[in-house]
C-alpha cells in the first residue's frame, strides 16, 4: 500500500480485504504475487484492527456532567 494513498475507510479497508483473499483463494495467483497480496492484506488487517480498537475505546468512554470522560464499565 503507498503511503501517497488516501487513508481508506473501514469498510473500504474490508471490501480490499474480501478481494484480496478472493484472489488467493482462486489458486490463479503466482507465488510471489500471492505472497506480496498476503502482505498487503496483513497491513490491511493491522489498520482495520487499530479502527475497531479506536472505536471500542471511544464508545467505552461516557461524559459526565461536568464535561469530562470516565470509562463506560459494563457491572456482571
Amino acid at each position: 500500500m503507498k503511503k501517497e494513498e488516501k487513508e481508506l475507510s473501514f469498510e473500504e479497508n474490508i471490501k480490499k480485504l474480501e478481494k484480496i483473499v478472493q484472489e488467493l483463494e482462486s489458486g490463479e495467483v503466482l507465488l510471489d504475487d500471492a505472497i506480496s497480496k498476503f502482505n498487503e492484506a496483513s497491513l490491511i488487517a493491522k489498520i482495520c484492527d487499530k479502527k475497531l480498537k479506536n472505536a471500542t475505546d471511544s464508545i467505552n468512554k461516557i461524559r459526565n456532567e461536568d464535561g469530562s470522560l470516565k470509562e463506560f464499565a459494563v457491572e456482571e
